[in-house]
This record gives C-alpha cells, structure tokens and sequence, in this order.
C-alpha cells in the first residue's frame, strides 16, 4: 500500500514535471515567435517607411517644377547659344569671359533639367531654333535679335549683347524665383536659388560693363 502510494506520488511528480516543461517550451516558443515577429515586423515597418520617404524626396515635384524645366531648357539653350557667338565676335576680352562662363554654367544646367523630366515622365522640350518668344518666356530674345547678333562684331556685338544679356538673365531670375516660392523638388528649388544669386551677379556685372 505504501509502495502503491508512493509509485503514485512519483507519477505525478513526473507528470507535473513533464507539464511544467511544456509549459515552458511553449511560453518560450511563443516569446521567440513574438519577437522574431516583432523584430521582423518593425524592420518592415521601418524599410517601409524609409522607402516612402525615399520615393517622395524622389518623386515630390510639383506642377511649378515641371513649368521651371521645361521653361528654363528652352532659356539656358539660348543662353549658351549667345555666348557661343562672342567667341570670335566680341570686341572685349572682358565680354568674352562673360560669355565663356555663361556657356560653361548653363549647358550642365541643361542636362540636369532634362534629367528630371525624364525621371518624372514629362516630356522635355526639343531642341530647336524656333523663336521661344513666342511662348511668353521671360527675357527670350526673338529670331530677329538673335540673327542681327549674329552679324555684329566688335564693340558693337559687345554694346547688344550686353543689353541682351541682362534681359535674358532678368528673365531666367523672375522665372527662378517663382520656382523657388512655389516648387516641391527640392534639388529644383535649390537649383533655382543658385541660379537667382550667379545670375544677379553677372547682371551687376554687365551694367558695369555697360558703363565701362
């Protein structure tokens, strides 16, 4: 009877063990299950999120971007074609590094411009000597000017460009500063306000010149 009761208090001490044991494999299980899930729901969590602020710092463009592109193309092309006409032209060496640096900072601008109108799926404007004037844009110079530049030389070149110039610019600097209050893109806008600041520069300059 007492080695009956006893084989029975062993049992069950067995069987409460073994319970136990269980008990704890599964608290375990389920511990590890939830962080795992935890730890993978906060990676997907926080890849999401990263990829959502990706996509908009590179996809968050506006309307006002769009307009700025697609209009300072068609500017800055007229742009570097003006000053490609001092070489051998201008009378002034002084007018010459003007035009030089000009060249050399906006034909970049170009591609960039274009660039992000192809990553935004907008068409980016042809080039072409069609007279831009037409459109409205800000200081474009017609046909007309452009052809009676081409058969200037000396101080003469150097008096109309100089005087075209500093309209063009006026032109490319109203159109930066809209950009610059009303865009979304950030590298667009700061674009702009590198533009807004070497443009007004080579204005002052030019007056200076002008005066000269």
């Amino acid at each position: 009877m007492i080695r009956t009761r006893s084989l029975v208090r062993r049992t069950a001490t067995v069987a409460a063990a073994g319970a136990a044991a269980l008990v704890l494999a599964a608290c375990g299980g389920d511990g590890d299950s939830a962080g795992s899930a935890g730890h993978n729901g906060h990676d997907t969590t926080a890849t999401a999120t990263a990829s959502g602020s990706a996509s908009a710092s590179r996809g968050g463009h506006n309307a006002a971007d769009v307009a700025f592109a697609q209009g300072m193309i068609p500017h800055h092309r007229q742009a570097v074609e003006m000053a490609a006409l001092a070489d051998g032209r201008a009378g002034s060496a002084e007018v010459r590094k003007l035009a030089a640096g000009i060249e050399k900072a906006q034909g970049p601008e170009i591609g960039t411009l274009s660039g992000w109108l192809t990553s935004w799926g907008e068409e980016a404007p042809a080039a072409g000597g069609m007279d831009h004037s037409a459109h409205g844009m800000d200081g474009m110079m017609t046909d007309k000017e452009m052809t009676e530049l081409k058969n200037t030389s000396g101080t003469a070149f150097d008096a109309a460009f100089l005087k075209m110039m500093i309209k063009h610019h006026e032109g490319a600097v109203e159109m930066a500063k809209t950009e610059r209050a009303d865009g979304a893109y950030g590298p667009a806008t700061k674009l702009a306000g590198r533009i807004v600041t070497a443009q007004s520069a080579e204005i002052d300059r030019m007056d200076q010149l002008r005066k000269d």
